[in-house]
């Protein structure tokens, strides 16, 4: 069919030619007897035929080319536009049903805290339209559009450590008698049950470590997780002051609802007095709310529901100002005081600081003398400043002028930041 089509349009083509005079010659001889034509012109019009040939074939090519590109350039098309329609589309306002008041209606509370009655949409499966529910609205009808899965608030899902720390109780000296209260209150009930039951006593609900700072809570807090299998939550209560009204006490209940799910689990609060402090008639707005948190937290530890498996360990440097009613037994059951390490205490943390390290033989009795009233992290810090002295001077070891060194600076510093704290006491 392509054959018979070319040789018509090969006709075409030369009466074209002969019309306009450039191929008379042609004409004149296609009119005369075929033993006439020459091979000459035969050899032209094979050659003008092969050229059409591939001409044709060739506009053929692009032309099945093009079409692909327009399709795919269609395709983005028609995608770009549900991307520019989507990026066009109102937000909706997420919020929880309170109550449904038939297939039609139900109530609802926004985010803002705001109660509406809004209809629902006839789309949605009426088994999953319940009270508590998470859904998202209209932002100006605020009808219900679509039902959204419950999600943890993302600081108190970022709360739960992964990793284990690398802290193990070998590496914390001086607290020996602090680290059994702590394992008889938090291993031992999730570990050994059976034993309280056989006694008739309920386990700790969870305990509080005070003391000053660098003295050790973070790290038994760290060896606790690291010994333990149970899930471990790290909350800072600076964390759980929210702006807004009813955010913080929010928080804490879906960090005790995400502890009870993952159960056995353990809850940490470190510096509990940002929301512990003691409640106050004349308070602001701000202190107020920080109260409502402190109310939650105080209902979730000693409330209806029962904690179980589930475990708290807090702990703060400012055990004089917090709250009298988080201080009762049966919300912190032991209360763990964390004191500065005595001279059996500096000799043990320093031991363990000096014992990866590079050193010459000295008497680690002269260093613990002079090292009266320092705190653990001060201890860790003269080992850290003596080592950084020995490599100043391109030494491979310590000695023990390398420690008074390093004692002395600890204290200038020691001295230099109380007369910085007092200076800023005293002009603001």
């Amino acid at each position: 069919m392509l054959r018979k089509q070319s040789y018509c349009e090969l006709s075409r083509w030369i009466d074209e030619e002969c019309s306009s005079g450039r191929l008379m010659g042609i004409k004149a001889s296609r009119s005369g007897s075929p033993h006439s034509t020459s091979d000459d012109d035969f050899r032209r019009l094979e050659s003008d035929y092969k050229r059409l040939h591939d001409d044709a074939q060739r506009l053929i090519t692009e032309r099945v080319q093009l079409e692909s590109d327009l399709s795919k350039l269609k395709k983005k098309t028609v995608r770009l536009d549900d991307e520019v329609r989507l990026l066009k589309s109102p937000p909706m306002i997420i919020g929880h049903i309170q109550d449904v008041l038939d297939k039609e209606r139900a109530i609802v509370r926004s985010s803002n805290g705001t109660i509406f009655q809004v209809s629902l949409n006839p789309r949605l499966d009426s088994a999953l339209v319940k009270a508590g529910t998470r859904v998202a609205l209209n932002q100006d009808s605020l009808a219900v559009i679509e039902i959204l899965t419950d999600a943890w608030d993302p600081l108190v899902s970022g709360a739960e450590i992964m990793t284990k720390p690398d802290v193990t109780y070998e590496d914390i000296g001086g607290l020996d008698e602090q680290m059994e209260m702590l394992r008889e209150s938090i291993e031992l009930p999730l570990h050994k049950p059976e034993l309280f039951a056989k006694v008739g006593i309920k386990p700790p609900k969870g305990v509080l470590m005070v003391g000053p700072p660098g003295c050790g809570k973070t790290m038994l807090a760290k060896a606790v997780a690291q010994q333990t299998d149970a899930t471990f939550i790290r909350m800072v209560g600076s964390e759980l002051a929210q702006k807004y009204i009813g955010e913080g006490g929010r928080m804490v209940r879906e960090l005790f609802a995400l502890a009870k799910e993952k159960s056995p689990s353990i809850i940490f609060l470190d510096e509990i007095d940002a929301i512990g402090a003691k409640r106050l008639d004349g308070a602001t707005s701000g202190d107020r709310e920080v109260q409502r948190t402190l109310m939650q937290l105080l209902a979730e530890l000693d409330g209806f529901d029962s904690l179980e498996d589930v475990k708290i360990i807090a702990a703060t440097n400012r055990p004089d100002i917090l709250d009298e009613a988080l201080m009762r037994p049966g919300r912190f059951d032991r209360i763990i005081d964390i004191p500065v390490p005595d001279e059996d205490g500096r000799k043990s943390i320093l031991t363990l600081c000096l014992k990866p390290m590079a050193k010459t033989s000295f008497r680690l009795g002269k260093i613990v003398e002079r090292t009266e009233k320092f705190s653990g992290a001060e201890l860790k810090a003269v080992c850290v400043e003596a080592g950084m002295i020995a490599i100043r001077q391109s030494r491979g070891r310590i000695n023990q002028k390398d420690m008074f060194l390093a004692i002395d600076r600890v204290v200038d510093k020691r001295h230099n930041d109380s007369g910085r704290e007092g200076l800023r006491v005293l002009y603001g």
